[in-house]
């Protein structure tokens, strides 16, 4: 069974996703990027709202360096978040920045993002298994591209759900999602579909989530218990 992601950015979003029935509750800033971080200050202030619902943070976009990365982690982790999400940004240190996190894999349940804006190798999944990270997801970067089922072929998404789940990982897809791309994810059977634009005003990112749209993707998506990664 599939369920809700729901990218919240305040209190106020965190409760109206709760009353809605979101299954876990997403904290990021969508005006600074694809994976933009909340300053640590309002991760703590949502996280007392939420009572223990379980709740993941971004990290930002940040390049991959090992070093900017993994500071970033622990200080997201620090907040008593229950999933660390990292985009997987193009870059020339992905050995490097893996080697590090693997190091944080204990402490910390880290969620790999990676865009189907860029090339993707789906080896890295096994990869990210290996080294110890809880699930993957695949997002887009550019907003204002298209969905994900626009950007990819459902061949390749179906691909990219038995991968991970065969790696023993989590799934999720996100990306732009719209209500009418919900009937063609659900046969994948990922662990979680995330949104945010379809869910606010004027189907724009960055405005205040719309309880009328919120009640209409929930309703879409037929509420199970989510997986504990």
């Amino acid at each position: 069974m599939t369920a809700l992601l729901t990218s919240v950015t305040t209190c106020e979003e965190a409760a109206m996703a709760l009353a809605a029935g979101a299954d876990l509750i997403d904290l990021k800033d969508p005006t600074r990027g694809a994976l933009g971080a909340l300053p640590q200050e309002r991760i703590h202030v949502i996280l007392d709202s939420l009572d223990g619902h379980p709740a993941s943070a971004t990290i930002g976009d940040l390049p991959l360096h090992r070093h900017t990365i993994a500071e970033a982690v622990r200080k997201v982790g620090q907040t008593g978040v229950d999933f660390v999400k990292i985009g997987f940004f193009p870059g020339d240190n992905l050995d490097e920045t893996l080697d590090t996190l693997q190091s944080l894999t204990h402490d910390h349940s880290l969620i790999a993002v990676l865009f189907a804006d860029y090339m993707i190798a789906l080896p890295l999944i096994d990869t990210l298994a290996r080294i110890g990270f809880k699930g993957v997801m695949l997002d887009t970067a550019g907003k204002g591209r298209g969905s994900l089922t626009q950007l990819k072929p459902l061949n390749f998404l179906e691909r990219f759900v038995a991968t991970a789940k065969d790696c023993g990982l989590v799934t999720g897809l996100a990306g732009s999602l719209r209500h009418q791309d919900i009937p063609l994810l659900l046969p994948l059977a990922p662990d979680y579909l995330g949104f945010r634009g379809a869910l606010c005003r004027k189907n724009e990112r960055t405005a205040e989530l719309d309880p009328t749209r919120l009640a209409r993707i929930r309703q879409a998506i037929p509420q199970t218990t989510p997986l504990s990664l």
